[in-house]
């Protein structure tokens, strides 16, 4: 559809190519770009983007399945399962509830965002073009895809023009965090509201791993960059590179202004990404905070690894340390070839790739000058990162099943 002539702004067709990342990148929620949003996409072509944003946000399988149930088709065992994994629930009960909770909430946190971004875009952009931009960024934003209709999609562009606004920052902002912290979560806050001791544990984990990831970010960015800002564009912007980098992909400010620390604590942040069962990619919080747990036990010589009073199964932390180790394998080898094939920087490669497997869209602005085989590279990345590690390792290969007994145990020193 967006290699189609009607697609484009010129009315020519789109190299399949382009069309094909660009299609890769708002499924996966990503927002990396070849082609300038707003400027060569028709509004046909961005109708196509956004659809296409909304239905990698919301999950696949979510919306199939409850297309089938709005046809009257029965939704078997199987199907249940499918949803299950898809938004990471811990069971079965109740599943197809949640699956309207999820739509019905993502529906209405977007239409609000879209009604409050609305009078600041009208005024700016007139009545229909405001409207239309209001509901195009508050998808975008929600699903955590990047996606801006503000301009060439480089390192200074996309929300820079609102580096200054409070009122947009923290719209932005709310609706990033919202949609990344997992609809999981969402279920728990309204089921148990102001009742923290409540919640499970992964909600805990989730929402004090976030919090954590947010401030602490910004207050680095704050103390080593956006000196020369004055006091309240040095706040808003700081904040909003904490949030925006985990997955989200807008900007404030011109990236290659930042610092190589800067540039590198981005990175980390943009390999995190959000939450299990969310709209957002990267390995998880869940992930890093439980291998964070891990260590913890292992300086304090604790037999097990606990959070919030709760002990945490071994087959996670061993599912949290492969997912570390596929990403790091992923992004440093993608780095690897896409520099040297490109004769590019390597740091400014392990932005794109860290970008890419984390699916957050930020770049440094090499993204439309590579070539076809770095792209493929790049969809790839995004495509698993998407998708989750694990869910395609397990999908690949072949389960070996449980086994009664097992090889002779011997011992060797790690560390």
């Amino acid at each position: 559809m967006l290699s189609l002539p009607v697609s484009s702004a010129t009315g020519e067709f789109t190299p399949f190519s382009d069309a094909i990342f660009t299609s890769v990148s708002a499924t996966c929620v990503t927002g990396l770009v070849v082609r300038d949003t707003a400027t060569y996409w028709s509004v046909f072509g961005q109708l196509v983007i956004l659809i296409l944003i909304q239905i990698g946000g919301m999950g696949v399988i979510t919306i199939g399945l409850l297309l089938l149930r709005a046809m009257g088709r029965k939704i078997g065992l199987r199907q249940r399962e499918m949803m299950k994994g898809s938004i990471s629930a811990g069971s079965l009960g109740g599943i197809m509830h949640l699956a309207g909770f999820i739509i019905k909430g993502s529906l209405l946190v977007e239409l609000t965002g879209a009604l409050l971004l609305s009078p600041r875009f009208i005024s700016e952009f007139g009545f229909f073009r405001g409207v239309y931009y209001s509901i195009f960024h508050s998808v975008s934003a929600f699903c955590n895809a990047g996606f801006d209709l503000m301009g060439i999609k480089t390192s200074f562009s996309s929300l820079t023009s609102y580096a200054g606004s409070v009122y947009v920052n923290v719209i932005i902002m709310l609706l990033i965090i919202i949609g990344g912290i997992g609809f999981l979560t969402w279920n728990d806050v309204k089921t148990n509201r102001h009742h923290i001791s409540k919640y499970s544990l992964q909600s805990k984990i989730i929402l004090f791993t976030s919090l954590t990831l947010i401030i602490v970010p910004a207050v680095l960015f704050f103390v080593f960059e956006f000196s020369d800002l004055p006091m309240k564009e040095r706040i808003l912007s700081s904040l909003f590179q904490s949030v925006t980098t985990r997955t989200a992909g807008f900007n404030t400010a011109d990236l290659t202004a930042i610092s190589q620390p800067g540039i590198f604590i981005m990175i980390i942040l943009m390999l995190v990404g959000g939450s299990p069962g969310s709209t957002a990619g990267g390995m998880k919080t869940t992930t890093i905070a439980v291998l964070f747990l891990a260590a913890v036990a292992v300086f304090g010589r604790k037999k097990d690894v606990t959070g919030f009073k709760r002990r945490i199964p071994e087959d996670a932390i061993r599912s949290a340390g492969a997912i570390l180790f596929m990403y790091i394998a992923l992004f440093i080898g993608a780095a690897l070839i896409i520099s040297r094939v490109e004769s590019l920087p390597l740091l400014s490669c392990l932005f794109e790739t860290g970008s890419a497997i984390g699916t957050v869209g930020l770049t440094l602005g090499i993204t439309p000058s590579l070539s076809l085989a770095s792209r493929l590279l790049l969809m790839i990345l995004m495509f698993f990162g998407r998708v989750g590690g694990l869910t395609l390792i397990y999908a690949a290969l072949p389960s070996e099943g449980a086994s009664g007994s097992g090889l002779p145990l011997e011992n060797i020193n790690v560390g």
